[in-house]
């Protein structure tokens, strides 16, 4: 038996050799299997006679098919007989299906095909992109010139229904190049919106800039490809289980590297089609009817030395002379910025061409414009992203390129690092009242997280980096020892603030070291602000605000010469070995405690506010939404076990602990009474009654309550839905912190949050023999944050080797 040329399993292996024969994505492959495909439907159509065309539309229609895409096929028709036809559509569509190959099909007349599409924009965007594969070529030709026709002809109406689609598309899926997992199609900066470039371009009413564009379009193309062969799957959602095998296939690096060319792409995309629907809403907007008197040219307002606004863009002036002046790219920015304009396109490419480089050090003028840039807030942003977008950033920061488009995977961290910085210099920008040197503090929110992408710790590299760019920005030596120590300490305030006693002399000592001067500690703590607000709303609450702000007013006290004095650190040291005094509320509940030997809670479920909890309170830009939930107060006896004890009861009523304080007092001056702070919320359902967590924390304590047995359940099923979900974290680590303290060792756990988890580390800790004085626990979005204030058996500080010795055996109890 003989098999044609439309045998399907012919064209299933020259497919497959094609797919698996080395060659990596890109155009050629595409061109090669859109040509096979066109062969295979070629004869299984045949000669059909005149009047039938086998048409291409959308992707497939572009040439754009990727090893898993849909074939989007329209038999078009001139009317013939209805049997006629649907036999000729079974001879196609049949084969198709056998092969499993997913398709898209319609079998239409030229006005059939009219009507559909104008009753459906993607109907009608699929046939402007119409290719004629076999059949009567002037039946395709004719229904393509009369699309084409009717596109133009209703481009007024039909552009502004484009340009909502693709906001709601974003409103959806979100920006593309910042998401870790982006759909590579329907996000913004998506494959569908370079459709609806090309779609744009077809009106002749505006075009897109095509600098770049068609090079991002390949590389989102190319991804795509090589994501459909490592699942096996028709998905245009990158998830991380398949980015390595993507990045493979792609001979890059790994995942970062893949997610950074995504990111490229998506951006000069992103960018393209502001630019290009600005240029669409001018042409509608000059097509309306307007009092105008005939020959007068646009309207040009000045704005700025050689900068003017005409049409809703910032352009230059016919007078200016960006040759001879090279601050003029950095004023015309500031202008747009405070003006919330955005800078016209040619207008920038014209700087960035004819602008001389900035002298270095900068003139005065260049450092005056550039915080003035800075300083307008949100409205920086997106003309910082355009001047990015035109190589006018790296002209004046060549730096930025390390950080441009740098994913960032901790999924608190809702930007790129080069977003994210220019977010929390627009952040900033509500602080600048706050403090002494504003422009210090633009400056160095531009710049706090410029040493990421560099060997090491980011904030040692950054502070080199920030060395180099603040003299050549023409900062003088003490300004630029500030930025240098911002940078450097930028995650200092937020750190210590959340994971160290606040109450222990050598917690303040050591940021007030490290700060220098009380200028440096304001600017410090508008940073801290505007870098978090700008990461994402997990990473600052009103807890978090306020425990910032009282580390900041301890530690202005020992700046001022109020707090500890030098050279007494004898009396520090009998400062140190008292308990420090709880609030009214804790300290009532303490000495109720030790009257009546047994557990005593107190469980508010209403959201606490900075100022209940005793601290000044902070603004509410600086705090963020609180999360719903309840603050839980317990205080008993000390005595062994109560960590455990009471984490194991929280665990066990499916209270998800969002921090915790755990510190020893002495309320009536006959004995230590641990009182233990929580911030909780439901997993699900209701909070407990008071009642009940009291009672389970009691019959723990007497061992009545079997904790580790009912939680090993809950344990399996947590980390049995995690691997279905393909989670894979990372194992614990567990340190001891240099200089942590004078009177205890500080044990840091940093391990994926697990109910059950903290339970876990105070029975390890309990087993050890350490007495846990004092403790600060916190989550980070999926990530526990935890530090033990330790000590041994005579109350000291445990000597370095045993403590490396504990946190080793602590590291192995929790990776078990």
């Amino acid at each position: 038996m003989t098999t044609g040329p439309g045998d399907p399993g012919n064209y299933a292996a020259a497919r497959l050799r094609l797919l698996t024969a080395g060659a990596r994505p890109g155009p050629p492959r595409r061109r090669a299997l859109s040509d096979l495909t066109d062969a295979w439907l070629a004869s299984l159509l045949g000669d059909a006679g005149e009047g039938v065309a086998l048409v291409a539309v959308g992707g497939y229609g572009r040439g754009e098919l990727s090893p898993r895409s849909d074939l989007d096929l329209l038999l078009l028709h001139t009317g013939r007989g209805t049997r006629e036809v649907a036999a000729l559509a079974d001879r196609l569509w049949y084969p198709v299906w056998d092969l499993g190959i997913a398709l898209d099909h319609s079998v239409r007349t030229p006005k059939e095909a009219e009507r559909a599409a104008a009753g459906d924009l993607r109907v009608q965007l699929g046939l402007l992109d119409a290719r004629h594969i076999a059949g009567d070529p002037e039946l395709t030709a004719a229904l393509r010139t009369r699309m084409l026709a009717r596109w133009r002809a209703a481009a007024h109406r039909l552009l502004p229904e484009l340009r909502e689609a693709a906001r709601e598309r974003a409103r959806r899926h979100g920006e593309l190049r910042f998401l870790l997992e982006p759909d590579l199609k329907e996000a913004r900066g998506g494959l569908r919106d370079a459709t609806a470039l090309r779609a744009v371009a077809a009106s002749w009413l505006a075009d897109a800039p095509r600098e770049g564009l068609d090079e991002a379009h390949r590389t989102l193309l190319d991804v795509r490809d090589a994501l459909h062969l490592a699942t096996g799957r028709a998905t245009d959602r990158l998830a991380l289980q398949d980015q390595d095998q993507v990045a493979a296939a792609l001979a890059l690096e790994d995942a970062d590297a893949l997610l950074r060319r995504v990111y490229e792409a998506a951006r000069v995309l992103s960018y393209a089609c502001d630019v290009t629907w600005r240029e669409v809403d001018r042409v509608l907007r000059a097509r309306r009817p307007r009092p105008r008197r005939a020959g007068r040219p646009a309207e040009r307002t000045p704005l700025a030395d050689g900068v003017v606004v005409q049409d809703g863009e910032v352009v230059l002036a016919r007078t200016a002379r960006p040759e001879r002046d090279p601050v003029l790219p950095l004023r015309a920015a500031a202008a747009a910025a405070q003006a919330g304009l955005p800078p016209s396109r040619p207008a920038l490419r014209r700087l960035a061409a004819a602008a001389p480089p900035l002298p270095v050090p900068w003139p005065a003028e260049a450092r005056e414009e550039f915080v003035t840039l800075l300083g307008a807030g949100e409205a920086a942003v997106a003309v910082w992203e355009a001047l990015d977008a035109e190589g006018l950033v790296t002209a004046w920061l060549p730096e930025w390129d390390r950080v441009r488009c740098r994913p960032q995977r901790n999924p608190v961290h809702r930007w790129t690092v080069d977003r994210h910085l220019i977010e929390t210099a627009a952040r900033a920008g509500a602080h600048v009242r706050r403090v002494r040197r504003p422009d210090l503090l633009l400056v160095a929110a531009l710049l706090h997280d410029i040493g990421k992408g560099r060997p090491g710790d980011h904030s040692v590299a950054g502070e080199a980096v920030v060395r180099d760019l603040a003299a050549r920005m023409g900062f003088d030596a003490a300004d630029t020892a500030v930025l240098a120590t911002a940078v450097r300490h930028h995650l200092l305030l937020a750190e210590t603030a959340t994971r160290r006693d606040l109450d222990d002399p050598a917690t303040v000592r050591t940021v007030a070291d490290a700060v220098g001067d009380t200028g440096a500690l304001e600017l410090l703590h508008a940073l801290t602000v505007a870098d978090a607000l700008a990461t994402g709303p997990a990473a600052w609450s009103a807890w978090r605000a306020g425990l910032v702000a009282d580390l900041v007013r301890r530690t202005g006290a020992v700046l001022e010469g109020e707090g500890e004095p030098a050279g007494a650190a004898e009396a520090a040291g009998e400062r140190e070995r008292s308990a420090p005094r709880p609030a009214a509320g804790a300290e009532r509940l303490a000495a109720q405690a030790w009257r009546t030997g047994g557990p005593v809670l107190s469980l508010r479920t209403r959201a606490q506010t900075p100022t209940e909890a005793g601290r000044a309170g902070p603004t509410e830009e600086e705090t963020g939404p609180e999360p719903v939930g309840a603050e839980l107060l317990v205080a008993l006896p000390d005595r062994p076990g109560v960590l455990p004890a009471a984490a194991g009861v929280l665990a066990l009523h499916r209270l998800t602990v969002h921090a915790a304080d755990l510190r020893a007092v002495d309320p009536l001056g006959e004995g230590r009474v641990l009182l233990l702070s929580w911030r909780v919320a439901a997993e699900y359902g209701s909070l407990p009654q008071a009642d009940r967590l009291r009672a389970d924390l009691a019959r723990a304590l007497e061992g009545s309550l079997d904790i580790p047995a009912r939680l090993a359940e809950r344990e399996r099923a947590h980390l049995g839905s995690a691997r279905r979900r393909g989670a894979g974290a990372p194992p614990p680590k567990v340190t001891v912190a240099p200089a942590g303290s004078r009177l205890a060792t500080v044990i840091e756990v940093r391990a994926q949050d697990a109910p059950g988890l903290l339970y876990r580390i105070g029975r390890a800790l309990e087993d050890a023999g350490v007495t846990v004085r004092s403790a600060r626990v916190g989550t980070l979005g999926a990530n526990a944050v935890d530090a033990f204030y330790v000590t041994g058996p005579d109350g000291a500080p445990l000597p370095p080797r045993e403590a490396a010795g504990l946190a080793a055996e602590l590291e192995r109890a929790l990776g078990g």
